[in-house]
């Protein structure tokens, strides 16, 4: 990637946040990296370097600043634009990917060698893979450390280290202290009342999620970690939260006085996500089984809000059309709300072809209802195997910790009774829970059963891939190649599950409704040829039309 050194010295020198995660500034006299918006004065130009991620800035022997915390900017928005093999590749080590399989898990994924992804992820970002999970697992490691009681050694296996020499060795390169100094520094901030947030970036810094630790931890509920979730500004929340509370499903996700919170898995057990938008931040408390999915559940939370979307590129070119420009500018930072789980938005897609919203609704819940809680839920197919830190120790952490264990829940390890949290959410059934129901618990027509029977046998052959780092254009074939799936469900779940910013649909009848609200042309063919000035953010404008309506 091609960083232009004036644009980003002005950048720099006037610390401007818009540009937090797109680039990071090595200063080569105090061998540490920051954000452009550090408060620190600003370096001179002989003495500044620029650099496309956090992973890359640490390959050339920099540290984090630890005024800035460059580690807890939002994510560079241009991994969720970017449909290549590069954009695909941050997108699945931000959601811990070479954690669990591996660089050859990762390359089998993408369908390249390991030499050959290598190479492209350090001309892109000036790092490879393994590099980019490192700065992933030292920022991981970092809010454990400061913000839990768990032992070191835990923490080191947690975060996906190796071995505890390889943790300390990480940690004091990174952070230029040993974790024990981490940790001491973080509790006496805490005992003086003026504890900075701190944060971890997951992904290298260029993309996944941006996490910074709440002081005071969990609130006191068992199984929580507290996290501020940083977005670039603005954040139009009481659209997002709207969406969400239109569409959700009862037992699996709710929205009341502010927040969502929902149930879903991970790939190493059950966990159940809150999520309360505040001004420069989303307050999140998740409730984890197993404290190693910390970074994959920051990830989908950051996903499922669409935090790493660059508002003023998006508006900019919506608000350009007179047919938006009052909606852009009285409404700024419209997201594209998205998914936790791939095959549970394919699954609302199908049923949400002929019915209203709310019939979906009660469909969906009935489903879910459906499954056995007594049976055992299948496995993450990328879950870790046994070893390790399977679960949270209740022996390892005091009650007053900011990660505790996990509340008892009655079932066997890994079933959807245990998936229940707090406030009873389950995660959304697995596409093998879907294919052992009867077909009285579906409660459709017939052809819309089979095509989700047909759906589910795929996900569970391995033969559709619906996580985020997806081809685009092949999970568009692949899912319209199944039976009673067209365009417009194709379409949705590519904008809403893989997260496409550029997906049009021009049959929607909400879509040519809020067209014809607007002004605008609401027959398909003329509506789609019009979209095409809305180009790459067409997702964006078909929220706005919904919207419109």
């Amino acid at each position: 990637m091609e960083l232009d050194f004036e644009r980003c010295y002005r950048a720099v020198d006037s610390r401007d946040q818009r540009f937090d995660g797109w680039f990071y500034t090595g200063i080569t006299t105090t061998g540490i990296y920051c954000r452009p918006s550090c408060p620190a004065t600003t370096p001179k130009r002989q003495n500044v370097r620029f650099y496309p991620s956090a992973a890359a800035a640490q390959r050339a022997g920099l540290r984090a600043c630890r005024r800035c915390r460059p580690d807890a900017a939002p994510g560079s928005p241009e991994w969720n634009v970017r449909a290549d093999i590069v954009g695909r590749a941050m997108r699945l080590i931000a959601d811990g990917v070479v954690d669990r399989a591996g660089v050859p898990g990762l390359a089998g994924r993408l369908g390249y060698t390991e030499r050959h992804l290598h190479r492209m992820l350090v001309a892109e970002v000036g790092a490879g893979p393994l590099a980019l999970a490192r700065a992933q697992r030292a920022q991981t490691a970092r809010i454990l450390v400061e913000t839990t009681d768990l032992g070191l050694a835990e923490i080191a296996f947690a975060a996906g280290f190796g071995s505890v020499r390889q943790f300390n060795d990480t940690i004091r390169e990174v952070y230029a202290v040993a974790p024990s100094q981490l940790r001491d520094a973080a509790r006496r901030s805490a005992g003086t009342g003026s504890r900075r947030a701190s944060g971890t970036t997951v992904g290298g810094g260029v993309s996944g999620p941006t996490a910074s630790a709440v002081p005071g931890g969990s609130n006191g509920t068992p199984g929580t970690i507290a996290l501020r979730l940083a977005y670039r500004a603005p954040l139009h929340a009481d659209a997002l939260l709207d969406f969400l509370a239109l569409r959700a499903v009862p037992g699996i996700e709710e929205v009341e006085a502010g927040s969502y919170r929902r149930g879903l898995r991970l790939p190493n057990g059950p966990a159940e996500i809150a999520m309360t938008p505040m001004p420069g931040y989303v307050a999140a408390t998740l409730r984890l089984a197993d404290v190693r999915d910390l970074a994959p559940a920051v990830a989908r939370c950051r996903r499922l809000f669409d935090l790493d979307a660059d508002p003023e590129a998006v508006d900019g070119v919506l608000g350009a059309d007179p047919a938006f420009a009052e909606a852009v500018a009285k409404e700024p930072g419209i997201r594209v709300p998205r998914a936790v789980d791939g095959f549970e938005m394919a699954v609302r897609a199908i049923v949400g072809q002929q019915v209203s919203v709310a019939g979906a609704r009660t469909v969906l819940a009935r489903l879910a209802a459906a499954v056995d809680t007594d049976a055992p839920t299948a496995p993450a197919r990328d879950a870790d195997p046994p070893g390790r830190v399977d679960r949270l120790d209740p022996t390892a952490v005091p009650t007053d910790s900011a990660v505790k264990p996990a509340g008892s829940t009655a079932g066997p390890a890994g079933s959807t009774a245990e998936a229940a949290g707090p406030a009873g959410l389950r995660a959304f059934p697995t596409a093998e829970e879907v294919l052992a129901l009867p077909d009285s618990a579906f409660g459709m027509p017939a052809a819309r059963r089979a095509t989700i029977r047909a759906l589910a046998e795929a996900v569970a052959a391995g033969d559709l891939d619906l996580d985020p780092g997806a081809d685009r254009a092949e999970l568009v074939d692949r899912l319209t190649a199944l039976p009673g799936i067209g365009a417009w469900t194709a379409g949705y779940v590519a904008m809403r599950a893989i997260g496409d910013p550029d997906v049009f649909l021009p049959t929607d009848l909400g879509v040519r409704r809020g067209a014809a609200a607007l002004g605008l042309p609401d027959d398909p063919l003329s509506l789609d040829a019009y979209a095409g000035r809305w180009r790459p953010w067409r997702s964006y404008a078909v929220i706005r039309l919904w919207r419109a309506e």
